[in-house]
């Protein structure tokens, strides 16, 4: 794939990012997983395919959203169930008819982000989480649930505490012990701020003003980072090899393969239907109509999402592909996007090559 090779080298060049592995496959068959860069611009220590990033928001459809595909294959959850009839304490106020479906699809009528670490930050660790989720239900709607579309950190919070609520489990937990481990999808996980982060090589994130210090191993997200690093929108870290095996079950799962382990076809092709009038489904990314991230060859009915540290998985799911692009471009600073002009770029390099092989 000398194209795609030749740009994720000359976005090294251009500072697009520091670091970033590359990962295609079709279906359970890795094509092409590359290297480049480094992985901390300090210590020099070079970017390699076991290298594991901070994921960001790739968290949402890789924990959050197959917690809750779980949770509703095993009849604990349903899409449609009110918010109300799994967390009684959001029974009163405007929150209570939104849908677990209009969360994971970003219908539900909340902000796109609010700063709450400012305020949790000031408060002993085990207050934070009960504090957030009252700032979440006292949190006034922009819209009514269901009546427009508009991508959300806070859908993700709340739909954290359905899956815990459900579950009657930390979110974390349930991911490792009844996702990640039947699938050997490793290294996937989130670091716990009262334990050691996991041994490994880290892409360092960003030099952050407001801790007064350079990520690595610790999440980059301010409000997951004030939760201790487990959240429902961040928190996720991983290789691109384990995100592969992840997408891998879910498109084998989706056409009925005997490979899949886990997930059941019927529930994965709900998630995955896309929801009329949103561009998206159930938990993931549909491509945008005008100047998608996956570039011109993933067909509109491509599952994928982004992840704000420079992460991104697509799938075109009738042939099968699927491309992985993690990379550290918040180090040093977020202020650099130039990842979004990439992005088109090099996914089109990547498809031409695999759907003319």
């Amino acid at each position: 794939m000398p194209d795609g090779d030749r740009l994720m080298r000359q976005a090294l060049a251009d500072g697009v990012f520091p670091g970033a592995v590359l990962l295609a496959a079709r279906g359970g068959e890795v094509l092409v997983h590359a290297a480049y860069g480094i992985a901390n611009l300090h210590t020099q220590r070079p970017v390699t395919p076991a290298t594991v990033f901070d994921l960001a928001s790739l968290t949402k459809p890789l924990a959050t959203t197959l917690a809750v595909m779980l949770l509703c294959q095993q009849g604990r959850l349903e899409p449609d169930q009110c918010l109300a009839a799994v967390v009684p304490a959001a029974a009163h106020g405007d929150k209570h008819e939104i849908t677990i479906a209009q969360l994971l699809a970003h219908t539900s009528g909340l902000p796109a982000y609010r700063p709450y670490y400012r305020q949790l930050a000031l408060l002993p660790e085990s207050a934070r989480r009960p504090r957030l989720r009252q700032l979440l239900l006292d949190e006034p709607l922009l819209h009514p649930p269901g009546a427009n579309v508009l991508y959300s950190d806070l859908d993700f919070m709340l739909l954290e505490w359905v899956v815990e609520t459900a579950a009657g489990q930390r979110l974390d937990r349930i991911v490792a012990e009844q996702v990640y481990a039947p699938l050997q999808a490793i290294p996937l996980f989130f670091i716990d701020g009262k334990h050691p982060a996991p041994p490994a090589v880290y892409a360092a994130t960003e030099l952050c003003a407001w801790r007064g210090r350079l990520m690595q191993a610790e999440v980059h997200d301010e409000n997951a980072h004030a939760l201790g690093g487990v959240a429902g929108h961040a928190g996720l870290f991983g290789t691109a090899a384990a995100v592969h095996t992840i997408l891998a079950e879910l498109l084998a799962a989706y056409h009925g393969r005997p490979e899949a382990r886990l997930f059941r076809s019927e529930v994965v092709r709900r998630f995955w239907q896309p929801v009329p009038g949103v561009g998206k489904t159930l938990g993931f990314d549909l491509p945008s109509a005008v100047g998608s991230s996956c570039g011109r060859f993933f067909p509109p009915d491509s599952i994928g999402h982004l992840g704000y540290t420079g992460t991104s998985f697509w799938i075109h799911r009738t042939q099968q592909l699927a491309v992985i692009l993690l990379t550290n471009r918040v180090h040093p600073s977020r202020d650099n996007i130039s990842i979004r002009q990439f992005r088109p770029q090099i996914h089109d390099a990547v498809m031409q090559a695999l759907l003319t092989a």
